[in-house]
């Protein structure tokens, strides 16, 4: 990171700012050559010329243009982001440039009128980094060069694209190589309005940003829907105060069941919602993907008969000892189980779990979505206090998570570093080896957790399938950002 002083901005059309800031384009339209180095702030103005906004830019980025135009004040500037110049060239007629208008923002028409009127284009390639917060300065109504009202002493620590993306931008915009993906380019535009409405659109538009280098590699977390409901498990079961105003236990416990069978649905069972509990009634009943019946008790500790109800009650419910006995049994409740309970526990085959180790399964699947297996969690339902057991998988789940999230991290830096746009598992092998990895990993489980990361159901890599396995190549398509 290095400090930098900034005393003069230049002026740009406020689409070509905005595309310069969003990491649509790396390069502006500047009056004169540009030397590497020069660095300035970028200050948005109207457009120049004769052609009319709509005509001036691809149709992909009318919403962006337009929604700029429209922010410009009469009165007063926003600035937000600053540049300094890596590259500048000059365009004449000679070149191609329906191609340079694919790289950038701007209509090809709209660079032809531009060399009618002058000899040459400078093109310069901008590397461009954020204010902490945008500076408001009154208008100037001409000149290429604005001075600044005071000097911005800023860092570099807050680049548009990283050093890597912007390196290969530049060299596709050098040797004027065409869009890998326009059809991604035209989804993006779609979304632009849709996004500020729709959080699973936003979630889209900003993962196809970063896979088509308009963004940082950064990565971005799922925008997850409301889910505050999972943070009060805890205290519905242990019956705190806060959430215990004005309630009477029948009232406490009736929550605290619904936060129960909302948590178990949401961890992939199906709820029998015909019996929904109540006094004298079986708590809970899930019949997929294995039978499971189970009580809930919110206060300060379980009642010592529980085992012996929930017993009962099964066994009214399934009317069938043997169906009972293959079920699975659970008791949610807080507290440290009574050794009458406990014994009655584990000659019943039922698991004891607190409040606080449910709300911490939900939480890993919120957060990692699908990532309990029902199946293997039901291995860790040990008959007595399953808290540490489920602890157990718990962990186990994140320590798998973790790994995966790593070799990704190997994949993306072994790309970057050598250039090579795919990579075999010997070469991935080597890599990950040295990282410090988390695990250690065969060549058979590097390539198995390989296959099943570039899955079409994860998305998280890509796979061009070999002869054999060890001739399969695999490249990155997105992090797997752990939750903190």
């Amino acid at each position: 990171m290095s400090l930098v002083n900034i005393d003069r901005a230049i002026r740009l059309p406020a689409p070509d700012v905005e595309g310069l800031i969003q990491g649509r384009m790396i390069a502006a339209l500047v009056w004169r050559t540009f030397n590497p180095g020069e660095q300035y702030a970028l200050y948005p103005g109207t457009v120049l010329g004769n052609l009319p906004y709509d005509q001036y830019y691809r149709s992909s980025f009318l919403p962006a243009a337009q929604k700029a135009l429209a922010q410009l004040d009469s009165d007063k500037v926003s600035i937000k982001a600053w540049a300094r110049c890596e590259l500048c060239q000059m365009v004449n007629e000679s070149e191609s440039l329906e191609a340079l208008s694919r790289l950038t923002v701007w209509k090809t028409e709209a660079l032809q009128q531009i060399l009618q009127q002058r000899p040459f284009i400078y093109l310069a390639y901008l590397r461009v980094y954020l204010l902490p917060q945008p500076l408001e300065m009154p208008v100037h109504p001409s000149g290429n060069f604005v001075s600044l009202p005071k000097s911005l002493n800023v860092t570099d620590s807050t680049p548009v694209l990283s050093e890597s993306i912007f390196a290969k931008r530049r060299q596709k915009l050098v040797n004027r190589e065409s869009p890998e993906h326009p059809e991604l380019e035209e989804l993006q535009s779609a979304l632009v309005h849709l996004s500020t409405t729709n959080s699973k659109a936003k979630q889209l538009d900003a993962e196809i940003k970063i896979f088509l280098g308009w963004s940082s590699d950064k990565p971005v977390k799922p925008i997850k829907p409301d889910l505050a409901w999972i943070k009060t498990i805890a205290a519905l079961g242990n019956r705190t105060k806060e959430l215990d105003k004005d309630k009477s236990n029948y009232q406490a416990g009736t929550d605290f069941e619904i936060v129960v069978r909302d948590s178990l649905e949401f961890l992939g069972f199906t709820i029998d919602y015909a019996h929904k509990g109540g006094a004298g009634g079986l708590d809970l009943l899930c019949s997929k993907p294995y039978p499971l019946v189970g009580e809930c008790k919110a206060g300060k500790k379980i009642p010592n008969d529980t085992a012996v109800q929930l017993l009962n009650l099964g066994t009214l419910r399934l009317k069938d000892k043997e169906t009972l006995a293959k079920a699975t049994k659970l008791i949610i409740g807080p507290g440290i189980p009574t050794t009458q309970l406990m014994d009655a526990a584990k000659v019943h085959g039922m698991a004891i779990m607190n409040p606080e180790t449910l709300e911490k399964l939900v939480k890993l699947q919120s957060n990692y979505p699908n990532s309990v297996d029902l199946f293997k969690l039901k291995e860790y339902l040990k008959p007595g206090q399953s808290d540490d057991e489920v602890a157990k998988y718990i962990e186990q789940v994140e320590q798998e998570i973790k790994v995966r999230s790593h070799l990704l991290h190997i994949l993306k830096t072994y790309q970057e570093n050598t250039g090579h746009e795919r990579a075999s598992v010997d070469a991935l092998r080597g890599a990950y080896s040295m990282s410090n990895p988390p695990k250690k990993l065969s060549p058979e489980e590097l390539h198995e957790m390989l296959v099943e990361l570039s899955s079409p159901l994860t998305g998280y890599a890509g796979r061009i399938k070999g002869d054999n396995w060890q001739s399969d190549r695999f490249y990155f398509l997105r992090d797997l950002p752990l939750e903190d």
